[in-house]
Order: structure tokens, then C-alpha cells, then sequence
């Protein structure tokens, strides 16, 4: 578990990063992905996304994300919100958008900034909000936080920490 943490820390600690987040849902229904090694309690519930590589675009990052984490190709649908996060030593800038399914087979994919005998994603699913609501608060992402009903995430606009 040491190794896990150092790890996510050379990789991703000590700078910032910019990260690419998609919000997607079907059947009122929010694909998420459950990392463990992260967030206060140890397992954190995300929506998949992930750091921008230099000369990429939003959109660009936003699908190879999707591919490597949950194995579907996904159409950019629209911008909505802003979310900082600062817990050093990891601190990104999460740019979060509503996304649409398009094709594929979800499958619980990998990040490949991470030894392949260290990965931190452990399980890719669609939950639906009062599965969501069931989750301890600091396993759900903190823009999730509050969130009942499809409605309220779409209405999710602005900047968020």
C-alpha cells in the first residue's frame, strides 16, 4: 500500500495539474470509477478523467481518458463546471464536462502513468444516485457531494472547490 502512495505522489504530487473530467449518465444512472489509495478514507468514486498532455485538447484528453479508464468512446456534449482540488500534495484544476456514450464495452480500465502492478483503479460502474447517495461522503468525489437527481449535476455550473 506504501508503494501505491508513493507512487501516486511521483506522479502526480508536487505540481499542478490540469485534468479532464466527463460527466456521463444513462438510465439516470452516473458511470464512476473507484480508486483506491485516494481521498481521506482511502477509496474515492470519480467521474473518469485524468491530466492533460501538453498539445492535447480538452476534448482530445477527455476521450483518451475515457478509453483507458472505462473502455468506451464517448461525444463531448458540453462545459459545466470548474473544480479545484488541493489536499497536497496533490492539487488539479478539474475541467468537467457532460459527455454521451457513443460506443464500446465498459470495462474497468488502468492508468498508464501508474507500474501496471500498481494501479489504483479498482472498479468501473454505473451507479445510480441513491446507490451514490449511499456512499460514504469522503469516498464520492467532492462534486458530487449533495447531488440527488441527474437535474441537480446538470446544473452544476461555476467554480467549485
Amino acid at each position: 500500500m506504501e508503494e501505491i502512495k508513493n507512487e501516486i505522489i511521483h506522479s502526480f504530487g508536487n505540481k499542478l495539474r490540469i485534468r479532464a473530467c466527463g460527466i456521463c449518465m444513462e438510465d439516470n444512472k452516473i458511470l464512476l470509477v473507484k480508486h483506491h489509495s485516494l481521498g481521506k478514507g482511502g477509496i474515492l468514486w470519480a467521474p473518469p478523467g485524468g491530466g492533460m498532455v501538453f498539445g492535447e485538447t480538452t476534448v482530445e484528453a477527455l476521450k483518451r481518458e475515457f478509453i483507458e479508464e472505462t473502455g468506451l468512446t464517448i461525444s463531448v456534449e458540453k462545459f459545466l463546471c470548474v473544480n479545484e482540488y488541493l489536499a497536497a500534495p496533490l492539487h488539479a484544476i478539474e475541467l468537467f464536462f457532460l459527455v454521451k456514450k457513443t460506443d464500446g464495452t465498459l470495462k474497468t480500465g488502468v492508468d498508464p502513468e501508474l507500474h501496471k502492478d500498481r494501479q489504483i483503479i479498482t472498479q468501473v460502474e454505473w451507479l445510480s444516485f441513491d446507490e451514490l447517495n449511499q456512499l460514504p461522503a469522503e469516498a464520492v468525489h467532492s462534486l458530487l457531494h449533495g447531488i440527488k437527481t441527474p437535474a441537480d449535476l446538470l446544473h452544476r455550473t461555476g467554480y467549485f472547490s
